[in-house]
């Protein structure tokens, strides 16, 4: 089995104040459970801009299928300085958690990854429980709560014993 490498990077600089006070911004106000989700984040920003240095040389049509690739996830890219520019806040608000809360399907950020966690929440009818799922622009007007599906369940009468 082949091992599964961390998919972000700590910060170099682990007690470093200004940075910790605008993580715990980033927490509030997207309603993260650890700060492991920003870095994570960031990661993809990172991974998205190094792409971006390595398509300055390549040739138009694979830049516009780069660009279009990140339009379909609902950033507004034109042209590889857009990309550069990108930041985690960015890319948090393309979550599914942030995206539910946005929509006012739930009162709260925190009671959005409640939905999303305990599998209430549909993406084109199909059920995500994954709050840091991104969400494409096309799935966004299909987002919806899953129905409660109403039983007709069969009363069962239980006889008080008899006092005899």
């Amino acid at each position: 089995m082949k091992r599964k490498h961390k998919l972000y990077s700590r910060p170099k600089k682990l007690y470093d104040k200004r940075r910790i006070e605008e993580e715990k911004l980033i927490v509030e106000k997207f309603g993260l459970k650890n700060k492991r989700e920003i870095w994570k984040a960031q990661a993809k920003v990172d991974l998205m801009r190094d792409q971006a240095k390595d398509l300055i040389s390549a040739s138009e049509e694979e830049k516009e299928a780069f660009f279009k690739r990140l339009r379909r996830i609902g950033l507004n890219i034109d042209s590889i300085a857009d990309v550069l520019s990108l930041n985690k806040e960015d890319y948090m608000m393309r979550r599914l958690q942030t995206i539910v809360f946005d929509k006012k399907i739930a009162p709260t950020i925190k009671s959005a990854r409640q939905l999303i966690t305990h599998k209430k929440i549909k993406v084109n009818d199909g059920i995500v429980n994954s709050p840091a799922y991104v969400v494409p622009i096309e799935f966004e007007d299909k987002i919806s709560l899953k129905q409660r599906r109403k039983e007709n369940k069969p009363q069962i009468e239980v006889e008080a014993p008899n006092g005899e």
